[in-house]
Order: C-alpha cells, then structure tokens, then sequence
C-alpha cells in the first residue's frame, strides 16, 4: 500500500468473483449483465470489468461516457441503460453499443444514422417504473412497426422492477404482465431476441421465470438489497482513511461546525483524512455513527467536514498520525457496513457507495 494515499478503497478481486458466482449459480443457463454504471457503483469501472471478465456476458453502463471507457478496457457488448441524447445517437451507433430505447421515433434516429450494419437495440417498456420505455398498453403497436426500420435488429426486450424489494404482490402481478407482453412480442415478431426483468432484488427474491438475461447490480459489490439474503455475499470494499491529527482536548471544547458536539471530559481526539468531499455522508453527523481504529469503534464527534472528520480515540493507546481508519468494512472482529451506514444517515445503500468521492483511490487488492 502506498504511503501517501490519505482516503482510499480497498477493492477485493476475489469477493467481486465470489459475488459472482453465487449470482451464477442462481441462474442457470441464463445471461449475465454486470452492471457497471456509476463507475461500477463507486467501485471503479475498469478494473471492476476486467475482474468479472470471464463471468459475465455483457455489461452494462448508464450512459454513452461510460460505454466509451469500458469498451476502450474491454471486448464484451456493451448496453446503455440510459436514454440517448440526440447527439450522441450516432456515436452509439459507430461505437457498436446497444442502446436502450423507449419509442419508435427513438428508434427510427438509430435507423437513419446506420452506417456499418444494423444497430442491435434494447426495447424497453414501462411496466410501472415510470422512468423509461413503451408504455405497455402501447408495447405490441409500436413492436409490430419494427421490421419496416432495415437497420434495426433488436437484442432484447426488457422492463424494470420499482419495488421488488418492497412489494412482492406487485411484482409478481408485474412479472407475470411482462411474461404476457414477451409472448405477445414473439409471436407478433418472431425473433431470436432476449428479455430481462430481473436485478438484484428481483434475481433473489423472485427468480421464477428468469427469462434470458439477468441484470446484475448491487448484489455483485457484495450488498445485498434484500438483508435475508446477506449471507450469501462478501462486501468487495473497505473504505479506509488515515489519522492526520491526534490532539488531548480538555473538557469543555467544541467540535467542528456548528458546536454541535462539547467535549463532556478530557478527550483524546483524532482528525481523520476524510470529509464529504470523499463521499462520508455529512448526514452521518451527530448521528451516533463510528470509525473503526485497531478493530475499535470510535465515535464520530460533531459534524462532518468537507475534508476532516474527528473521532474519540481516548481508548487507543499509543496511537500514530498516518495509522489507518476505516471508515467502511471490516478491521478485526468489528465491521461498519455500508448498511449501517445508510441507516444512520438515513439513505439507501447504494446512494453511499456511489457518492465515495473521485480524490478516493481504488485500490483494487
């Protein structure tokens, strides 16, 4: 490890492969999508791709950026989950990428750009989210029109799951639509194209049917979205900052902004290399939440700062400045899951990951 990394993430290689075989293992015969948007969930894009190489057969990104720097790392095909924007539709269709798309015009754009063969896209339609696609009550009229568009083939047919971590009653009731649509589709067109429903939440909790191709998210980092369902999977990263300060305080002082925390006794007090600039939640302030120093918790003191946090390290003896915090992880027989985080800062799991900051170096491990 280099010295001089103030805020990093240790990415273990080997949970990542872990994670993904027991996402194989539930799945069969069926593909697999590692999703890798939002640089691989804060995990790093490239080097989170290249580990799940061999395990997945196609990835997918948020948008046209991500697609370019993951294609520049990798072969595999690469889908956009997010809608284009007019100007990048023909770089989508030189880059080879497949689009995901939510109407005919959409996909006449596609077809009239075509330059090297037909453009394999992802039709996509709204079974409830309400953020993408085809309605569904529109989904076969719009379908039926595609064989007049020569430049269009089309991979895969697919839909998104709003709470199948919340409400299993929808989603079976939603399942079983998309399962209708899909035979209506192939019979209408016939085809050798895909469908995907299922995520994280929908692969573990409602795997029956799991149709062609599983997008894989969240359960991949070692998160489960179902807590049930934890076990199952290794955390892929600790998050860990270092000590730039150790100072005795006396009784009586304050901390950080605000003055939100007084010191009740003579205090040991450690600044940590660490702020919401990286990612640590400023919602984490006063809010009972810990760092582990030596595999002991250390409570957060005061408010979080753009740069600095500091925490009580009056039980740690002989304490350096440059030793390892974790802010994230395990450290001995102590851990700080990024579900406790989210709870103490009132948020969601995949919110904390995503935010862990640029300046934090991935360190993949």
């Amino acid at each position: 490890m280099n010295e001089s990394y103030r805020c990093w993430a240790e990415i273990d290689r080997r949970a990542l492969r872990h994670n993904a075989k027991v996402v194989r293992d539930r799945i069969g015969a069926a593909e697999l999508l590692a999703v890798v948007k939002a640089n691989a969930y804060g995990h790093g894009l490239v080097g989170v791709a290249e580990t799940l190489g061999k395990d997945a057969q196609l990835f997918g990104v948020a948008n046209l950026e991500e697609a370019i720097q993951l294609r520049a790392a990798l072969p595999h095909p690469i889908m956009i989950l997010g809608p284009a924007l007019p100007q990048e539709i023909a770089t989508i269709a030189e880059g080879g990428f497949i689009p995901t798309i939510s109407s005919f015009e959409e996909a006449g754009e596609f077809n009239r750009v075509a330059r090297e063969g037909p453009i394999s896209i992802n039709f996509k339609i709204d079974t409830g989210m309400g953020r993408m696609g085809v309605p569904e009550s529109e989904a076969l009229d719009v379908f039926q029109k595609f064989p007049a568009l020569l430049n269009i083939k089309i991979h895969s047919i697919s839909t998104h799951l709003p709470v199948s971590n919340e409400d299993a009653n929808y989603t079976r009731e939603q399942l079983q639509r998309f399962g209708k649509i899909v035979k209506q589709l192939r019979a209408a067109v016939p085809g050798d194209f895909k469908a995907h429903v299922l995520q994280s939440a929908g692969t573990l909790a409602f795997s029956d049917p799991l149709f062609d191709i599983v997008r894989a998210g969240i359960m991949l980092y070692g998160i489960s979205p179902l807590p049930e369902f934890q076990k199952l999977f290794k955390p892929v990263m600790i998050w860990k900052t270092r000590i730039a300060l150790v100072r005795d305080m006396p009784k009586g002082s304050s901390i950080s902004y605000g003055r939100t925390f007084i010191t009740p006794r003579k205090m040991r007090i450690a600044t940590l290399s660490a702020g919401y600039a990286d990612g640590y939640p400023w919602d984490l302030s006063n809010r009972d939440a810990a760092v582990l120093v030596r595999g002991q918790r250390c409570a957060l003191l005061g408010r979080v700062t753009m740069d600095l946090i500091m925490i009580d390290v009056s039980k740690i003896d002989n304490l350096q400045v440059g030793d390892e915090a974790v802010l994230m992880g395990r450290d001995g027989n102590e851990e700080i899951s990024c579900a406790e985080l989210a709870g103490r800062a009132g948020t969601i799991t995949w919110e904390i990951i995503t935010q862990v900051g640029s300046r934090v170096r991935r360190v993949f491990v």
